[in-house]
């Protein structure tokens, strides 16, 4: 098996678990930091980071057996697809908050990195 794979995931752990309690403990402050108007209540915003710090926990995962848990990968991918797409979407068609794009771009190299890791472990 390829040595990348279980840093990526360890990674995208991270990176989700903190960009999601992030978001749900300190929403206001990052609607203000990047100018934009936070929605109606918080809980729209709190929910879906609740539910990135979930796919958190399915990345640990699968960082600590890859290939044993080779089938969580494409909930990941929908994951990511569904964000980063989204954004994108927006982003050319009516326009968005800059504040969502970076994480869309972060979310576009994991969906490649999954797929690459789904594919590399498919083989092994």
């Amino acid at each position: 098996m390829s040595t990348w794979i279980k840093p990526l995931f360890a990674a995208a752990a991270v990176y989700d678990g903190l960009l999601g309690l992030t978001f749900v403990f300190f929403p206001a402050a990052i609607f203000a930091l990047y100018g934009v108007a936070p929605p109606n209540h918080l809980a729209y915003v709190q929910f879906p980071a609740l539910l990135l710090v979930v796919f958190a926990g399915m990345f640990v995962r699968v960082a600590r057996g890859p290939r044993e848990h080779r089938d969580l990968i494409p909930y990941g991918m929908a994951l990511k697809a569904s964000y980063s797409g989204l954004v994108f979407y927006y982003e050319l068609t009516q326009g968005i908050p800059f504040m969502w794009i970076p994480w869309a771009w972060a979310d576009l190299g994991f969906l490649v990195a999954f797929v690459l890791a789904w594919w590399v472990l498919r083989a092994a």
